[in-house]
């Protein structure tokens, strides 16, 4: 009688468990230097804040505010991209430039069109597949 309870228990708790979603990255880089024209940083809501960010971190004064999108959030820009695309100081790039794009992330996320890499959304049922 117990483990029927304990059964239905675990049962009942299953219902509110969220779903796991991972999101995995394939492809290749286009080289194209959209990416470096126009990213995001989560956190940064004031110029003031951003120059605070750069003062702490001396590396990410490449950074500069390119604008705002639509929503109000800053877009900011490499200084050494060049007209090409490409990195004029690719052997000297930040980390974070180096892992771009992480080939697993834990949040949705869009990339720029024409972009080389796509993002595909994984379910917990996708893992259950044979491939």
């Amino acid at each position: 009688m117990f483990n029927i309870i304990k059964s239905l228990y675990w049962e009942l708790l299953s219902y509110f468990v969220p779903e796991k979603i991972s999101y995995e990255i394939t492809g290749q880089c286009k080289k194209c230097g959209k990416c470096c024209n126009y990213m995001y940083s989560f956190d940064t809501y004031t110029e003031k804040e951003f120059k605070f960010m750069q003062f702490l971190y001396p590396a990410y004064k490449r950074f500069y505010i390119k604008g705002k999108d639509e929503f109000g959030n800053f877009i900011f820009a490499c200084k050494y991209v060049t007209k090409e695309g490409l990195c004029s100081v690719y052997d000297k790039r930040l980390a974070m430039c180096k892992r771009y794009p992480a080939p697993r992330i834990h949040y949705p996320a869009d990339l720029h069109e024409g972009c080389g890499y796509t993002v595909h959304k994984k379910l917990f049922k996708d893992y259950l597949k044979k491939e």
